[in-house]
């Protein structure tokens, strides 16, 4: 018999000396981790904190280095949208972010249904090729992008492509990262669905329409949210390949006004704000599909 003030559990123990003990999380290096994360979002947020600030200020103030506004002055918002022409180039930025999007979602899609779902020979070794390209520091591709867009090495329909939508959206209609991860979201998708869908008779696009988007909102929301960020955000290669306002961004216009409005740094500091509003609602009103995209593409740490 066992004995009952041992119990098969207690039997059990003594028979596996090298049984694990399990022990909570030290409340030490929590406090250690937490304190670090603390420390990185006070760090992080104090320039976003004085550019907001500053731009309620006054000169006077801003020549002072006051770090809060004593009365906030809510129209160096409407004096710097109207000093910079931000109304041209505000649109000018929507367009373009608008038509890079379209496109980089299509490629993206297409490129990433084909990688992860269908079969077809040197498929792995054009991946790797694509990934690869993520290698390459952008700075490297200006020069040949931009003898491409000027119909240096292919003649192009109308002519160069300077001062143009098509040199400002086209390059960045497709890039490795958004076809990666979309790749990894539409391979983890079971086969049991495509299986089932070739029985109604579904070829793939009927199988990726019906079946794979309506399911992928969370990783087409991260791609749309990544390609925003970098379209809307874009510098060099506009000021690159404009030389008129015609087609100039909301960035190239703020370096403008930066240029030409000198010390005024409650107006630069304003600018900056409205150039940073469409950004924050984007990522707030798309943060927990960003979030669960992230989660759910075997990239999480």
């Amino acid at each position: 018999m066992v004995n009952p003030a041992t119990g098969p559990d207690k039997i059990r123990s003594e028979t596996n000396p090298v049984q694990k003990v399990r022990r909570g999380p030290r409340t030490g290096n929590k406090s250690l981790i937490y304190l670090v994360l603390i420390i990185g979002a006070v760090l992080s947020l104090i320039p976003f904190f004085w550019m907001v600030s500053t731009s309620l200020m006054t000169l006077g103030e801003t020549i002072n280095r006051k770090w809060l506004p004593a009365v906030p002055q809510i129209t160096n918002y409407i004096q710097a949208w109207n000093e910079a022409k931000f109304a041209k180039y505000f649109w000018n930025s929507v367009i373009i972010t608008g038509v890079t999007l379209v496109g980089l979602l299509t490629t993206s899609i297409l490129a990433g249904y084909a990688f992860g779902r269908i079969n077809f020979k040197g498929r792995n070794a054009i991946f790797a090729i694509l990934l690869s390209t993520m290698m390459i520091p952008e700075t490297i591709t200006w020069l040949p992008n931009l003898m491409l867009v000027r119909g240096t090495i292919i003649p192009l329909p109308g002519g160069s492509w300077l001062n143009s939508l098509q040199a400002l959206s086209v390059p960045f209609m497709a890039n490795a990262f958004s076809i990666f991860l979309l790749k990894q979201f539409f391979a983890q998708i079971p086969n049991e669905l495509w299986d089932a869908a070739q029985i109604d008779g579904a070829n793939h696009f009927r199988f990726l329409t019906q079946i794979c988007l309506p399911i992928s909102k969370a990783p087409i929301m991260t791609v749309l949210l990544f390609g925003f960020i970098g379209s809307w955000n874009a510098f060099a290669w506009p000021l690159l390949v404009t030389t008129r306002e015609t087609w100039r961004p909301l960035m190239v216009g703020l370096w403008t006004f930066v240029s030409e409005a000198g010390p005024e740094t409650h107006l630069l500091m304003a600018g900056a704000v409205i150039t940073l509003i469409p950004i924050l609602v984007i990522y707030f009103l798309t943060q927990k599909q960003f979030t669960q995209g992230i989660a759910t593409t075997g990239l999480k740490g």
